[in-house]
């Protein structure tokens, strides 16, 4: 398969009184176009923050500091790859919501309480697509109009080259010079609209008008997290980021957006990041799984390789403490903590909780490596 993500030695790091927090120490790994990619591990180990570095959208006093995200739009010209770290605010401001999406974890952060669903909505396309409703408007003017209206005549001739070089100069300056247009306005508003209620449609919520009138409190945690999905969804990205996408719902509605972005990676998206700690939620939706912990890469491969056999005693560690329907004895914990990252252990950050532990462990970080199968293992006991 073609790579559509690629990050190379990601270092992001958070500079705070106490001292300089090592969030992501050299993450590299690598998604394909049409591939759903989990990435797991207990709480503080990276997770969001690496979404967040590959966004760009890392908080103060977070700073990426190295290494390299690049994004292989096309599936066939790999010279299209460009470097995000490298590129302007701007650019990623009309890359963010188009070509890579982001669901948040916290439904209730994403939305703005006071605006309507609907308003929410059609921000993305009157961002994003705002140059693509000029053209189909530009198209359905009267021409009956432009007999009577010598001014509007001028205009429409040159409306591709003015909705090319700047649509909203194109809209506003016909609607200030020919009081007649004034309602080509509202019929920019009515198309996001219409595109809007079609987008929430497609998620299967009943009643989508109805829907786009109401307000953030108005609707439940589940229908919440679906708007939030359809803002995402709108501009139909090659990259969806799910961070966290289901924690917060319960069994039967998380069942049911599992369910929804399945369906729709096979019609609206190339392909899904999903981020959790919950090794069910990998095991019902993902492609390929990569463990972290304590800012690093532990293991990468297929989703039933990690199950069936996995070499890193982190990843095996993790599985062994989940419950099973014909669970034998006491569930096996994970000794020790999590490690400060002001301070990491030297050489592998899990070595003072590994029982595998050796001299090398304590000295020397390990790097990732092909164990076979497309299965890589940053380990130095496998």
């Amino acid at each position: 398969m073609a790579k559509l993500l690629e990050t190379i030695d990601l270092v992001t790091n958070f500079h705070t009184y106490e001292g300089i927090v090592n969030a992501l120490n050299k993450v590299s790994l690598f998604a394909d176009h049409g591939v759903t990619f989990g990435l797991v591990g207990e709480s503080g180990c990276g997770k969001s923050v690496f979404v967040r570095s590959v966004m760009r959208i890392v908080q103060e006093p977070g700073m990426i500091e190295g290494g390299k995200v690049i994004l292989f739009p096309d599936k066939k010209e790999t010279k299209t790859a460009v470097n995000l770290l490298d590129q302007s605010e701007a650019y990623m401001e009309s890359l963010r919501g188009d070509l890579i999406s982001m669901i948040f974890q916290e439904p209730n952060a994403a939305l703005n309480p006071i605006m309507s669903i609907g308003e929410q909505v059609a921000e993305s396309f009157l961002f994003h697509r705002k140059q693509e409703m000029c053209r189909k408007i530009a198209e359905e003017l009267d021409s009956s109009e432009c007999r009577t209206i010598p001014l509007l005549r001028h205009f429409q001739k040159s409306v591709y080259q003015i909705a090319e070089k700047n649509p909203d100069a194109f809209v506003l300056k016909l609607l200030s010079r020919i009081p007649v247009l004034k309602r080509w306005e509202k019929r920019l508003i009515q198309e996001a609209m219409d595109r809007s209620a079609e987008i929430i449609g497609k998620l299967g919520i009943p009643n989508p008008e109805d829907i786009l009138r109401s307000y953030p409190h108005n609707l439940s945690g589940g229908m919440k997290q679906r708007i939030v999905i359809a803002i995402a969804l709108a501009c139909s990205p090659i990259l969806l980021i799910a961070d966290e996408a289901t924690s917060n719902l319960d069994v039967t509605i998380q069942a049911q957006i599992l369910e929804m972005l399945r369906q729709l990676k096979h019609t609206e998206i190339s392909s899904i990041l999903f981020i959790t700690h919950d090794l069910g939620v990998v095991a019902e939706i993902c492609d390929r799984v990569g463990v972290m912990y304590a800012g690093n890469l532990c293991e990468v491969a297929d989703v039933r390789d990690i199950f069936r056999s996995p070499r890193h005693p982190y990843t095996y560690a993790l599985l062994s403490s989940v419950p099973r329907l014909f669970q034998e004895g006491e569930l096996q914990s994970i000794e020790g903590s999590v490690p400060n990252l002001i301070s990491p252990p030297s050489g592998c950050r899990f070595h003072p909780r590994c029982p595998r532990a050796g001299d090398i462990c304590r000295e020397k970080l390990p790097e990732l490596e092909e164990v076979g199968n497309n299965h890589y293992v940053a380990c130095w006991k496998i």
